[in-house]
Order: C-alpha cells, then structure tokens, then sequence
C-alpha cells in the first residue's frame, strides 16, 4: 500500500525553512573579523606568558630519543644543564645510558604547551653532535631546527663522502657563507645536517643541501642568495620578480665514455663442448707416461731454452748501443746545396799540355 502524497503547502514550508537554517546570519557577517584589522601584525607569533595557562596538562606527553655510544660520555657530563634547563619550562627528562637513550616529559608545573615539542628539538640536536649551548637556543620562541637526512640523497658512498665534503668547503668556508646568508646555525655530522634559525633560513639551508647532494654545486645557492640580499635593500623592486637578476645555471653533460658491446653469439640450444682436462693434454702428449725424472728434465730443458732467449734479447739489445750510426753520403746534399765536380789531376794536365805544345810546333 503506497502512502498518500504530502500536500505542496507543507513541502514548501519545510523547504523555506531549511534554507532558512543555512542562510548565514546577516548580524554576523557584518561585523568586524579580527583577521580583517590591518594594524596587526598577523604573521608575528603571539607570546606565552607564564600565567596564560590557567590549568595544569590533562594528560603526560614524554618523547625519546636515542643517541649513539660516542655521544654518551658528552652527555654524561652536561646532563645536569640539560636538566635546568628544561626545569625552568617545567619538563622533565631522564637520560639512560644502558638503553642509550633520552627522555622528555610534561609535568604538572608545564606552563607552556609547545614547549613540549621544543625539548624534543633539544634532545635531537644533543644526539646529533651539537653542543649544549647552541642546543639550548632552540627553546626559544624565534628559533626553530631541522634535522636534514641525507644518507638516502646519494646510493654510492665515496660520492656522498665527496659532495659532503663539497658542502663544508675548504677549511669550512662554504658552511659559513650559508650559516651568514641564512642567519641559520648549521651542524653537519655523519648522514645527516642539523640546523637552527628562522623558519625562512630552514628553508633555504635544505633545499641548498638536498641540491648538493643531487650534484649541484652550493656555491651556485651562495651566489643566489647574495643577489638577493642586495635587491632586498632596493623598496622599488619590493613587488617585482626578481628572475631576471638572478644568474641561471645549465647542468653541463659530460660526455661518458661509452661501454663496448658484447657481440651476441648465436644461440645453440647444445650446451658447448667440454674442454680437455689436463690429463686428456698429457695423455696426447705422452708425458703423462713419462717418469717423474723425465718430466723434471723436460720442464728443465724448457725453462732453460727461455732463459737463453731471453738472454740473447737483452744481449742484442745492449749491443745496439755499441754501434756506429749510419753516416751520410755527402753531407752538402742533405743542407741543399749541389757537390763540387772533382778536377783533373796532375798527370792529366801535363799531358793534356804537351799535347797543345807538339800541335803548335807542327803547325
């Protein structure tokens, strides 16, 4: 049995209202936001004063970390600043020396939320070989920290050693040129680079790593950045693009040497012929049935018919330098100029003359 249809009067009453309940009030769409202020600086992060929470932490948040056995012996010693440190936020924090590990913990006297997550920063920074003071910086509120892995950037372990190396430079003045155009404190140690500073500089110092270990060169991001930072004083280029100043690097491919290719035999579906064994050579040699004596002399026998062609060759060759070099033939023929035509000798002029002498006195 089918229900009778509802009267139009009613579906239109009950569709006014539910477009009535998603229209927004008009009360509230015109009054003030407070993101609509213009006075206010919204990107600046508001402060939290000790007495902004009124109540305790509902519940402990802890974090740890673990460090490696060559940091234990630093940590063991400063353990008690660390300690102070984070009692002055109200954070516990306990450092285990057989599980090689660090703890931090909310308590009751917590008075900051976040803070929890900046102790977590600090004990990072610890197990990553940086030192107390600079470590402690983190837990204030215009500093943050990045914990870059690089290990996975680069497969081949002497190339990654040699492009880690490229990102300190020489006696490490590749890293302070970044650490002074970023304001950011950077800290490179084993697979992975630490480094504190504002969100801006974080930025900048992990593309600039993750580049250098992709095979492009930091001091391409220095040069950049310094362009930068000079256009940075003009207030007319403030709402301009700043791409045709900066300088455009092409990757240059080297050309590789290319592999020979093995040519493919043909296929045979036989598997090839087995090789003679040793055996099999001296059986169709004979000296298989050759006695022990006899193969000793044989073996004699040839090692010395080498060892005199050997020396015959080196005889020979020393013999080289002992001989004359060939001389030429006239020495005037190889400067150019033509040899002189050899005159008649003496007895060929004295007789040529008493020739001449006997025709005049017949004459």
């Amino acid at each position: 049995r089918q229900n009778p249809p509802r009267p139009r009067v009613k579906m239109a009453e009950e569709e006014a209202g539910a477009a009535s309940a998603r229209r927004p009030n008009r009360k509230m769409k015109n009054m003030d936001k407070p993101w609509e202020d213009d006075s206010v600086d919204h990107w600046k992060e508001p402060t939290w004063d000790q007495g902004d929470m009124k109540h305790p932490l509902l519940e402990e948040s802890s974090f740890a970390v673990l460090f490696p056995a060559y940091r234990e012996k630093y940590l063991r010693d400063v353990w008690p600043q660390v300690t102070s440190a984070l009692k002055a936020c109200g954070v516990s924090c306990k450092l285990d020396l057989i599980e090689g590990s660090m703890t931090v913990a909310t308590t009751r006297k917590t008075w900051d939320p976040y803070i929890i997550f900046k102790a977590r920063d600090l004990i990072k920074l610890l197990a990553r070989s940086v030192h107390l003071q600079q470590a402690v910086k983190v837990l204030g509120d215009d500093v943050a920290c990045d914990i870059i892995k690089c290990g996975g950037l680069c497969t081949n372990k002497e190339r990654f050693i040699k492009r880690r190396d490229r990102l300190l430079g020489p006696n490490g003045s590749t890293l302070k040129a970044i650490e002074l155009l970023t304001g950011c404190y950077v800290m490179v140690q084993g697979n992975t680079v630490s480094c504190m500073g504002p969100h801006k500089g974080l930025k900048q110092v992990r593309k600039l790593v993750e580049d250098c270990f992709h095979n492009y060169h930091p001091v391409y991001h220095i040069k950049a950045l310094m362009i930068k930072r000079e256009l940075e004083k003009d207030p007319s280029l403030a709402n301009e693009s700043w791409d045709r100043f900066l300088p455009k690097f092409k990757k240059k491919n080297v050309q590789r040497v290319a592999k020979k290719k093995k040519e493919e035999k043909p296929y045979t579906p036989f598997p090839p012929a087995q090789e003679p064994r040793k055996v099999d050579k001296q059986l169709e040699s004979g000296e298989y049935f050759l006695s022990n004596e006899a193969k000793q002399a044989k073996r004699q026998e040839e090692r010395n018919e080498k060892q005199a062609e050997g020396s015959a060759a080196s005889k020979a060759k020393r013999q080289q330098r002992f001989q004359a070099p060939k001389e030429k033939s006239v020495k005037a023929a190889a400067e150019g100029v033509r040899p002189a035509k050899a005159g008649p000798s003496a007895s060929d002029l004295a007789a040529s003359l008493k020739a001449k002498g006997k025709r005049k006195r017949e004459g």
